[in-house]
């Protein structure tokens, strides 16, 4: 195999498939990432067995062939270059030498039959749609995911794509957001649960305008302009979170965002670091924040104004799930509903995007009993 590429463009399409090449690789050929000319072009694919990522890009291909070479070093090694050239040969064993006008590199490759096999989704189900929508999504719902091993379907972002509109969901038990899209639909039901760190590659691998997703039983590939994100879905029944979604909350209050959210960062930093808990207390027009740490003989009480004309209630949050809440409204409002103090409360946009509703969850915490 022998090619010629610009190092600058090398280190762009490396750098997009390196997340995809494990930190521990249980088998070395994981390791490294696998070069193959392709129709006057070079593929560059790497995967952890979980996910897969391609990415095609252009280069002077004088003699067609495959390797798969060492990723960590060839990308260090490039990246220490200006932008000029660099002329690759591969022999017969796999041994790789590398030129530019600063000097020549040698490395060890490996055989490319020995690369794991990537899926194939030539027969899934594909809608296309856009970059935006796909980020949009994902920006939406993945700080809520779930971190615990124990309830694998709360791990990734469920999607629901229907015929009349499409859902995105993310729960960890503590929060749940709810994103619908009513102007991106499927003829047929496409429900998937994708990998948060799936989401996050694609979140970085996505640049081109259009995005293309299709689905298999197991898996998930999203195509953009030269990249290929491929993941293996988890295949558990997502919770029914529809159920948790409180339908009689009478009570209502809006707050301007960035100074309730302010408010609760500032006021969190005397609370408990074990429970993280913040006390508010509602009043007529006005919200009152309290936190306390008795530990440490430290407390904090700020109150700011806010439209609330409801009785007297007093609930309890943690006060990074709520500021997490408070920091993914797309609004300089928010509005929350509330009904008693160990029921959710529900957090949406004062006005929202057309064809969009966003829909969050904070459950309360049982609140201490100082005064």
């Amino acid at each position: 195999m022998k090619f010629n590429a610009s190092s600058s463009e090398l280190v762009k399409a490396l750098s997009a498939v390196s997340g995809a090449v494990p930190n521990k690789a249980t088998l070395p050929i994981l390791e490294t990432i696998l070069f193959e000319s392709e129709d006057g072009k070079l593929r560059l694919t790497a995967t952890d067995l979980e996910i897969s990522i391609i990415e095609y890009m252009d280069a002077d291909i004088d003699q067609d062939g495959a390797v798969a070479i060492p990723a960590r070093r060839l990308i260090e090694t490039l990246r220490q270059l200006p932008d000029i050239p660099v002329s690759f040969e591969v022999d017969d064993k796999f041994n790789i030498k590398f030129r530019t006008d600063k000097g020549t590199y040698k490395l060890v490759g490996e055989d490319p039959d020995e690369f794991p096999e990537v899926p194939n989704l030539n027969e899934g189900q594909t809608l296309e749609t856009t970059k935006d929508i796909i980020l949009n999504a994902i920006n939406k719902t993945l700080f809520a995911v779930s971190d615990d091993d124990l309830r694998p379907a709360m791990m990734g972002v469920l999607f629901d794509i229907g015929p009349e509109e499409s859902k995105f969901v993310a729960t960890d038990g503590h929060r749940l957001v709810r994103y619908i899209k009513s102007d991106l639909t499927a003829d047929a039901e496409m429900q998937f649960i994708v990998p948060e760190k799936a989401l996050n590659l694609v979140q970085k691998a996505l640049h081109d305008d259009d995005c293309d997703m299709t689905v298999t039983e197991d898996h998930v590939r999203f195509k953009s302009g030269n990249t290929i994100v491929i993941t293996r879905l988890i295949n558990e029944q997502y919770p029914n979170y529809d159920s948790v979604i409180p339908r009689d909350n009478d009570k209502s209050l809006i707050i301007n965002k960035e100074q309730m959210l302010a408010t609760v960062k500032r006021v969190a930093i005397f609370s408990s670091s074990t429970t993280r808990q913040i006390r508010i207390q509602l009043n007529k027009d006005k919200m009152t924040i309290r936190a306390e740490d008795i530990d440490m003989s430290s407390e904090a009480k700020e109150t700011i104004a806010c439209e609330y004309d409801n009785e007297e209630m007093e609930i309890g949050f943690n006060a990074k799930y709520l500021a997490d809440v408070l920091s993914n409204v797309d609004d300089d409002e928010v509005h929350f509903e509330f009904s008693t103090p160990n029921r959710a409360g529900i957090v949406k946009a004062s006005e929202e995007e057309e064809n969009e509703q966003m829909l969050m969850l904070v459950m309360p915490v049982m609140l201490n009993t100082y005064a």
